[in-house]
């Protein structure tokens, strides 16, 4: 039983590397921006590509997870998504960048369903809160890594040197996978009739949308902060990028925590809606403090990044107790194309809410969304 630390560890590196992605694409904005003549609506489609990869893949990488093999799943899904990053670094148009990046999203998400499930198979329920906590620390710390890394890379070789190098990383999480995962309970369900009672499991419809919902905060801060620091508030791109990563760092500790609260208290959905209100609660500090005194942001902003992504591993988690050991795969592929779909139009809906009003009025308005999400949680709190 030692061997399931083991997998955790190949887990949390497989999904960080295609974390470093999604956090590398907002810090690399203002170089893409420069690179391609992108308007801020552009840069929004940008932000959507791997979101928008990923949507139809998710769901079936989770019912071959359950089917057949975490470790084969994972493996060629990093190793595609790498070729496509390869192909981002020599994109010669921008059509052809967005292409790459839902090709790399497309293929990376493999990594979501195959290392959750694997570590989901290999703890108890009193310590699965603890690990995915753990595991799913591997979003703000592959954020950390792009919030340090991506700067210095795009000023010494461009957009092509930063593709680059996230190829490689996952390309690395490709062969972590495949030499250390092992099967921990092989999928008795057939994939018709996983696909069937995934798809009719209310509680589970219940969970995946109304925890999504949190992810516009998220998108707001992580997504947009660099651009509003550096547009509003004249700070240079590594300068904004850093309290990136300190949001980073308070998000992996709040991942961890709030996996052993959900533990100790033995229910997921509890500390999930608190942690909305908490978000929320954030979102409208910064946007009290949008035209504020820089020193001030950067104590709050970090704050509300660090808990705008707080609360996946707890969703994360629910949502493949809710089907069980034999379904946890379809279960977490299902939860994270709902999080995807909402992934898509969330950066959208927030540039054209920044262009048409304010990042002030931008940012209180995204307030409002934990908050609802916490508030349609409330059936399933017992769970």
């Amino acid at each position: 039983m030692r061997y399931r630390w083991a997998v955790l560890a190949a887990g949390t590196a497989a999904q960080a590397s295609t974390s470093t992605l999604v956090v590398a694409l907002p810090v690399l904005a203002p170089e893409l921006r420069d690179e391609y003549g992108l308007t801020l609506g552009e840069i929004g489609v940008v932000l959507a590509a791997v979101w928008v990869g990923s949507i139809p893949t998710l769901l079936p990488w989770g019912l071959a997870a359950d089917r057949f093999s975490e470790r084969v799943v994972l493996s060629w899904g990093l190793g595609g998504c790498a070729l496509a990053l390869v192909g981002a670094a020599y994109a010669p148009s921008f059509a052809w960048l967005v292409l790459s990046l839902v090709l790399a999203g497309a293929a990376g998400s493999s990594v979501n369903s195959a290392s959750g499930r694997a570590v989901m198979q290999w703890f108890g329920f009193e310590e699965r809160g603890l690990a995915l906590g753990i595991r799913q620390t591997a979003i703000p710390l592959g954020g950390l890594v792009a919030a340090l890394a991506v700067p210095p890379l795009a000023g010494a070789g461009g957009s092509e040197l930063v593709f680059l190098f996230l190829a490689g990383l996952c390309a690395a999480g490709a062969v972590a996978g495949a030499v250390v995962l092992r099967d921990g309970v092989p999928g008795e369900v057939l994939v018709a009739e996983s696909l069937r009672r995934t798809l009719r499991d209310g509680r589970l419809w219940l969970l995946c949308s109304a925890s999504s919902i949190y992810l516009y905060a998220q998108v707001a801060i992580i997504g947009f902060g660099v651009l509003f620091l550096h547009d509003e508030h004249g700070l240079s791109e590594g300068q904004a990028a850093l309290l990136i990563a300190v949001s980073q760092v308070l998000a992996a500790a709040l991942r961890v925590g709030g996996g052993r609260w959900s533990d100790l208290v033995g229910s997921r959905v509890g500390p999930l809606r608190k942690v909305g209100l908490a978000v929320s609660v954030s979102l409208v500090a910064v946007a009290v403090l949008a035209d504020g005194p820089t020193w001030l942001l950067f104590v709050v902003l970090p704050l509300a990044g660090g808990l705008s992504m707080a609360w996946n591993g707890l969703a994360f988690t629910a949502a493949a107790e809710l089907a069980g050991p034999t379904r946890s795969g379809a279960a977490i592929g299902f939860q994270q194309t709902v999080l995807s779909g909402f992934g898509v139009v969330a950066p959208l809906v927030f540039a054209a809410s920044v262009s048409a009003t304010s990042w002030k009025v931008a940012f209180a308005s995204a307030a409002a969304f934990p908050l609802a999400g916490a508030l349609a949680l409330r059936p399933l709190r017992s769970h």
